[in-house]
């Protein structure tokens, strides 16, 4: 059976959709094969998830750096080569990207070779690579209706929502404090940054674990740091005298489902797979959104949660403000305004879109698209 490719990368956020998509697509028998960059986490994770992975060497575009324009164009031209090669030799069916700089080899080289291909943004305000193959998409799917705007021209759009890996969708609270040896009455805040962590954010919140732990006396803290800031944080745990069984550090997890689960309060930036799982889960949420993404999308992510009442939102600017302390430890201390976070996050959450994504791999496969404009 031909294939189905799967391109993401630069960040979990592209990643983590993609690996929603071929779990579902693998358990229905469709093979997959993903692509991105070369010593990556996208080739990490798909060798975590027994995924076969090939990578087409290709950077971002460094805005502040503009004298570096002409060799990335270069590794770009370079690597649609290589992908389109690669591609005649998969014959894959169809082709999906999911954004980032690692997407556009191989949604370029899709779109020479004429093979039929999905575009997923994730965002509310869209990245560079997928304005540059929107037009070029047989469809393009949305997770954010607003995100609509931002395309100029598509065939035919669709609003999914942002897939969602199974696993995440599986445990129950008491199921997931037991297994994470968590007390099943005590409160549970859950912090991480994104794939890569967020060392601002990481930075200001260990500034308050002394107090936070002393004054919210069944508190435990699971706090994912990204790798980078994991041996630093450890120390300051360490050197602080800090139970380390109440402030858990680690640099990345797997186990996402079960720490949503477990927790009452997530305290993360805005990124759209991060609110994805925020929203499909109803949980409370205090959100940071990084200040600098080219298009500022985390704070366009943050303001639908705002403007439904489904989470708190505070700048990373202020977050050395004491107005940080206290807006930690107002949604710690109220469990009937966490509730009612929760209630209107779940209320826009969309548990079935990988299930929507799924369907329209399924139709480009089958050749069944509409092969003229609509609006989905």
């Amino acid at each position: 059976m031909r294939p189905v490719v799967l391109a993401a990368g630069g960040t979990a956020g592209h990643i983590n959709p993609a690996l929603a998509v071929a779990q579902a697509l693998l358990a229905g028998g469709q093979p997959v094969l993903l692509t991105g960059t070369p010593h990556s986490l996208e080739e990490e994770l798909a060798h975590q998830n027994n995924l076969a992975f090939t990578g087409f060497v290709v950077r971002g575009l460094a805005r502040r750096r503009p004298w570096t324009f002409p060799h990335t164009l270069w590794l770009l031209v370079q690597a649609r080569r290589q992908a389109r090669a690669w591609l005649q030799v998969q014959q894959p069916v169809a082709v999906v990207t999911f954004g980032g700089y690692a997407s556009l080899p191989v949604g370029l080289a899709a779109s020479d070779l004429k093979l039929p291909l999905l575009v997923h943004e994730q965002n509310a305000r869209p990245g560079l690579a997928n304005q540059l193959l929107a037009g070029r998409a047989t469809i393009l799917a949305l997770s954010d209706e607003r995100a609509r705007a931002g395309f100029r021209s598509a065939r035919r759009i669709v609003v999914t929502g942002n897939p969602l890996r199974a696993e995440l969708l599986g445990w129950d609270r008491a199921a997931a404090r037991q297994a994470l040896g968590l007390a099943a009455d005590g409160r549970v805040l859950l912090v991480f940054g994104g794939s890569l962590g967020a060392h601002h954010l990481n930075t200001a919140v260990l500034q308050l674990a002394g107090g936070l732990l002393t004054d919210f006396p069944d508190l435990t803290v699971i706090h994912l740091t990204g790798s980078a800031d994991l041996a630093w944080a450890t120390e300051f745990i360490n050197q602080a005298g800090l139970p380390v069984e109440r402030w858990r550090l680690l640099a990345y997890s797997s186990a996402m489902g079960e720490l949503y689960a477990a927790a009452d309060l997530v305290l993360a930036r805005a990124g759209a797979t991060s609110l994805a799982e925020i929203t499909a889960l109803g949980k409370a949420a205090l959100l940071v959104p990084y200040p600098y993404a080219a298009a500022d999308e985390q704070t366009a992510n943050a303001h639908r949660l705002v403007e439904a009442g489904a989470a708190e939102v505070w700048l990373d600017r202020e977050l050395e403000l004491p107005g940080f302390d206290q807006a930690l430890r107002n949604l710690l201390t109220d469990a009937a305004l966490r509730n009612a976070l929760g209630q209107q996050a779940a209320r826009l959450g969309r548990r079935e879109a990988t299930a929507a994504v799924v369907d329209l791999v399924n139709e480009l496969i089958a050749g069944t698209f509409p092969a003229s404009d609509s609006q989905g």
